[in-house]
């Protein structure tokens, strides 16, 4: 399709009814074809969940005749399952980013042209409660509007399944087929609003939903038997970095005895600009910087900041020094496991069956935490959608009952009435697992470096590269290329001794050239593994224009990881320089 880009602006140029505000944009970008041929070069990609991109005009970008046509695509899809499918519907949220609450309605209104009932939330809403809505109303699916962390220019359309997770693989080859039938994403047919609200094909879900979600969590509170009177003490700084969780995670907190809570009042409003950070992103420590000044100020034993969507959660915690530091998602996680597995064993909750599930590229802390609990732990790809599948799988099997689910991006599950990563569970329990630790004289930051002494220090890193065009797409797989079949034997004087590579499914024994299968669903990712313990992991970002370099050592302090860490590190990307 590359080189019949200027078919398809020229398509676009010469439709008669072309949005006047996509047209302005095209006619500004006359001057720049690298620009224009960006836009219009190929189909945006549909990926695994969905599909993520820049606003703009062209169908390599998201605007209102893309949303329509992976509409269109859904709706053909869910109409080939009958009309039971039909009537449950697609319960539809967006979030706080330009044009969200727009492209949600034409979403429902391309899905109500072919008398699919649709549930549009009349609030901003957390990618999570989206996932509990799904489930609670019995919908065939769900889509969120939303680039979730991305810069201000992204939006997003965030396909789940029945269950209330992201859509299987096989389900989105056949949403994708079906929106490839589509000859004209400039010409679909929608429903006026007010009429399907008339037949009654669109109705507006209300705040009546969070507070049944809100009772869910609290329930699963309950179970693990923390006393109320440990959060009265206890002072929180809270911002959700401008996106969609200040309501469900204030009144999830007040519900929970919570009564100190500062909000980052700069943060708190909805802004699609996300003007008060550089990124809207908890991954990126200069995120917390506003929270920390606010911390500092009411001496608090807890901050916490969700993305715009409502899915991730960054914590920062008071060091040894008394300083604010940011955790990362592998240390959140290993907290939230060790507290839960704790309180469910004290209180006879802790089942035989029990299992933990995180990616491949997660910290190898959280399997040494669940095997002293006599928990199994299961590895899946790298995708949240992954950890969905497996428990929607155990529930049918029994094989396993789901403990907790994470992956170090930030994303955490712990009550399996969402599918999807949630920051509002995660968020509430967190400030449990603070008062816990409050109560017992210690801090966070001191139970952290328990489970360190305890279980090993283990130390991760992410190095992320931005590689953006049709030319930052050759690049990096010529980079996944160098690495499969270019691997590095040695690494700051220790030996590789395994490369898994998921796109073949199998893994090589570097020592005595052996191949072993791997039984992952295939992906394009390249795992290599040290003599040490230590190991990284190579793959393309599946939402972003990104290639994303994952380590992990096991040593005997936090210094000796860092150091360990930078020099796998820096003998990676001289690899890439190869390239």
């Amino acid at each position: 399709m590359g080189s019949n880009w200027k078919m398809h602006y020229h398509r676009w140029a010469a439709f008669h009814d072309l949005d006047p505000e996509l047209k302005e944009l095209m006619n500004n970008l006359q001057e720049d074809q690298g620009a224009l041929e960006d836009c219009f070069y190929k189909n945006i990609d549909f990926g695994t969940g969905g599909m993520r991109g820049e606003l703009g005009p062209g169908i390599n970008r998201i605007n209102v005749y893309t949303i329509r046509k992976a509409s269109e695509g859904l709706a053909r899809y869910l109409c080939e399952h009958g009309d039971e499918a039909k009537e449950s519907g697609v319960a539809i949220a967006y979030d706080t980013r330009h044009k969200s609450r727009e492209f949600a309605f034409e979403a429902a209104k391309v899905l109500g042209k072919h008398g699919i009932r649709v549930y549009v939330f009349d609030i901003l809403c957390p990618t999570p409660l989206l996932s509990f809505a799904v489930r609670h109303l019995g919908a065939s699916a769900g889509i969120v509007i939303t680039a979730s962390h991305n810069p201000p220019e992204y939006n997003g359309y965030k396909v789940y399944g029945s269950d209330g997770a992201q859509i299987t693989l096989a389900a989105a080859h056949q949403l994708m087929l079906k929106m490839n039938e589509v000859d004209d994403e400039l010409t679909i047919d929608f429903e006026d609003e007010i009429e399907l609200m008339k037949r009654g094909h669109l109705k507006k879900i209300d705040t009546k939903i969070m507070e049944v979600y809100l009772e869910k969590i609290r329930s699963m509170r309950i179970q693990l038997g923390l006393p109320s009177s440990s959060a009265d003490q206890t002072r929180i700084v809270f911002t959700p970095l401008h996106g969609t969780t200040m309501e469900a995670i204030t009144q999830g907190l007040q519900s929970f005895g919570y009564r100190h809570v500062t909000v980052v009042p700069e943060q708190a409003k909805p802004d699609p600009d996300f003007s008060s950070v550089a990124s809207p992103n908890p991954e990126e420590h200069q995120a917390f910087e506003l929270a920390i000044q606010y911390a500092k100020k009411v001496d608090a034993d807890l901050i916490i900041g969700t993305d715009p969507d409502g899915d991730r959660l960054g914590v920062g915690v008071k060091s040894l020094h008394g300083e604010y530091v940011v955790l990362t998602g592998n240390q959140i996680g290993a907290l939230l496991l060790h507290y839960l597995l704790s309180q469910k064993k004290k209180n006879g909750l802790l089942p035989k069956n029990g299992v933990l599930l995180k990616t491949i590229v997660t910290s190898e802390l959280g399997r040494a935490i669940a095997d002293d609990f006599n928990i199994a732990t299961v590895d899946t790809l790298t995708g949240f959608k992954y950890i969905g599948e497996k428990i929607s799988e155990y529930e049918k099997t029994g094989e396993y009952s789901f403990q907790f689910g994470y992956e170090e991006s930030y994303g955490f599950l712990i009550g399996d009435f969402v599918r999807d990563k949630d920051a509002v569970q995660a968020a509430l329990i967190m400030a449990d697992v603070c008062a816990s630790c409050k109560s017992q004289g210690k801090t966070i930051y001191d139970a952290l470096l328990q489970l360190f002494q305890k279980y090993g220090f283990h130390y991760e890193g992410l190095h992320s590269t931005t590689y953006k065009g049709k030319e930052g797409m050759k690049k990096i797989a010529k980079i996944m290329f160098l690495f499969r079949n270019h691997p590095l034997t040695e690494i700051s004087g220790k030996k590789v001794i395994a490369v898994e590579d998921y796109l073949s499914s199998v893994s090589k024994d570097m020592q005595t050239g052996k191949i072993a299968p791997l039984t992952l669903p295939t992906s394009d990712v390249v795992k290599v593994k040290l003599e040490d313990g230590s190991w990284f992991c190579v793959r393309p970002s599946g939402t972003e224009p990104k290639l994303k370099i994952y380590f992990g050592v096991k040593v005997d302090s936090l210094e000796d990881g860092r150091q360990r860490l930078a020099r796998i590190k820096q003998s990676v990307l001289n690899h890439i320089e190869t390239a």
